[in-house]
């Protein structure tokens, strides 16, 4: 299935989208030797590196000094006044996504793939059409081009912002309302909370977080109540309007007209399909504008493919990185096809505290399996008894009744992502129960509490 260059062409491969996935996918195919552009309207790196993964983790960082200097007087330490601010954390962000930027455009360059800073569509059968109006050709077409927010439809909606204002707002909000239920609420909900915001999550439906085990989901909803957040569950917006003196008047199903200084649409996110001229190309979409692929990545057209999000299989940066990478070594490589397992892949929700979650929920081994064994570590992390924080950490495993296989992890605790990695790689391996029992735990940690539970 190897492909060999062609000069007929001007490249053997043109991507279209610079995100994670874009980049992944072009490195590598022009490292198999293929003759490689990239066109990119936005910015290098994409959603994840610009406006996404990358600088809301730095301000989740940022957020957990709020408790980290509180909580370090009980163990000794005495700070003076706090002050927090907003327009540091933001700028030096920024500031580190232009060095990140910077960095992927150097990846591609030293691999000489050709970058075109301008939006690409797709105007014949191995042709692509430019803004400026240049017109090149390529044996193989990739659309990688990503999501973006979902905006909901209300009156006024086009007050409200999404995730990717929030990384550039002029000042904090005193009040927030978040529109949404997904990891992206309550992780700003988490964010704008710990610097002091009064925040309200707002959900249409009855539940947080619903691809993830509802004891988790139950313990973080419980945290956050406990921390200030305010829910409402099954409402809708009915308008958002401006107030003369600043911040808007809002309006939701279930109650009165209130005040808040901005509003969050946080409810998913819809494919970059449009424009893209796959209509004109014949390439198949689905019913949310998601390009339609088989295990390789190809579209129903044989030399174009997509990979990441545009897919909307799996919307995350991994995922999207190991697509690019099984591309490129599929379409230009020497060995054989490769195809992206996507089952069994390991998340986090970087709330506070952080959720990590790998295979199926309790809900889902049930239904699957039927007989199934579950156990249970509910506790108060060291740090937090110290404290005198009280916040304790949950930690869910699930298991095949017939053979003890471990077929889901579900942590809510500190650090929670990071100890996840390393138990995913035991559930993807088909590890059992009988594997971690026979594992001596590192003391005094959190992550021992994985081989010891009874």
């Amino acid at each position: 299935m190897a492909a060999d260059t062609n000069t007929e062409y001007d490249f053997d491969l043109f991507t279209i989208g610079a995100g994670s996935g874009g980049v992944r996918a072009s490195r590598v195919s022009a490292a198999h030797g293929a003759r490689v552009a990239i066109a990119e309207e936005h910015r290098v790196g994409g959603t994840c590196v610009i406006r996404g993964c990358v600088p809301k983790k730095m301000l989740v960082y940022g957020a957990h000094f709020a408790e980290d200097l509180e909580d370090c007087q009980k163990f000794g330490w005495e700070i003076g006044e706090k002050k927090f601010d907003w327009k540091v954390l933001r700028d030096n962000v920024l500031a580190d996504v232009d060095r990140l930027e910077g960095a992927y455009t150097d990846t591609l360059e030293n691999h000489d793939v050709t970058i075109f800073h301008e939006r690409a569509e797709i105007t014949g059968e191995h042709e692509i059409t430019l803004a400026s109006g240049k017109t090149v050709t390529a044996k193989y077409i990739l659309i990688a081009t990503g999501a973006h927010p979902r905006m909901p439809e209300c009156q006024g909606a086009d007050h409200a912002i999404s995730s990717n204002e929030a990384f550039h707002l002029d000042e904090l909000p005193k009040k927030i309302i978040i529109a949404g239920g997904g990891y992206i609420a309550n992780e700003f909900a988490g964010i704008f909370n710990e610097f002091g915001c009064d925040v309200h999550i707002v959900n249409r439906g009855d539940r947080l977080l619903r691809q993830y085990d509802e004891a988790v989901r139950d313990r973080l909803l419980q945290i956050s109540t406990m921390k200030g957040i305010k829910f409402r569950f099954n409402t809708t917006f009915e308008y958002i309007k401006p107030c003369d003196e600043g911040g808007y008047f809002v309006k939701m199903s279930d109650c009165d007209e209130e005040k808040a200084d901005l509003v969050m649409f946080a409810t998913g996110r819809v494919p970059n399909t449009k424009g893209l001229g796959l209509d004109k190309a014949g390439v198949e979409v689905g019913d949310n504008g998601e390009i339609k692929v088989d295990r390789f990545s190809k579209t129903n057209v044989d030399h174009i493919y997509a990979v990441g999000d545009v897919t909307d299989r799996v919307q995350l940066t991994p995922v999207a990185i190991r697509e690019g990478q099984a591309f490129a070594d599929t379409v230009f490589g020497k060995g054989d096809p490769v195809a992206v397992d996507h089952s069994c892949i390991p998340s986090a929700v970087f709330s506070h505290p952080p959720i990590a979650s790998v295979g199926m929920t309790e809900g889902e081994a049930k239904n699957k399996l039927g007989s199934v064994k579950v156990y249970l570590s509910d506790f108060r992390p060291m740090k937090n008894v110290l404290a005198g924080r009280n916040e304790r950490s949950l930690f869910k495993m699930i298991c095949d009744g017939e053979n003890g296989r471990i077929v889901g992890i579900h942590m809510i605790a500190p650090e929670a992502p990071e100890m996840m990695q390393a138990a995913a790689i035991a559930v993807k391996a088909g590890l059992t129960k009988e594997d971690f029992d026979a594992t001596t735990a590192i003391h005094p940690t959190m992550a021992e509490e994985l081989v010891l539970m009874r």
